[in-house]
């Protein structure tokens, strides 16, 4: 029978650390028009997604990180 390896729990300092630092403290506000926001409607509804400042969050930084990538600085 095999020993199984004993691990250490995760410190709770470091865990509340983490925590922390996930804390969303920061508030932006968006302005859509009205075609803007029957698209958004109609996106939800057909892919039933209820959590509309998710779908933001992800789709800007998505956004933002591919062109971070793409736009890297380059040495030469």
């Amino acid at each position: 029978m095999a020993r199984r390896k004993k691990t250490s729990a995760p410190d709770p300092f470091y865990l509340d650390k983490q925590r922390e630092a996930l804390l969303r403290k920061r508030r932006y506000t968006l302005l859509f028009n009205d075609s803007e926001i029957a698209a958004i409607n109609q996106y939800c509804d057909k892919f039933s997604i209820h959590s509309r400042s998710t779908l933001f969050r992800e789709a800007i930084l998505s956004k933002v990180l591919s062109e971070l990538d793409e736009n890297h600085p380059t040495l030469f």
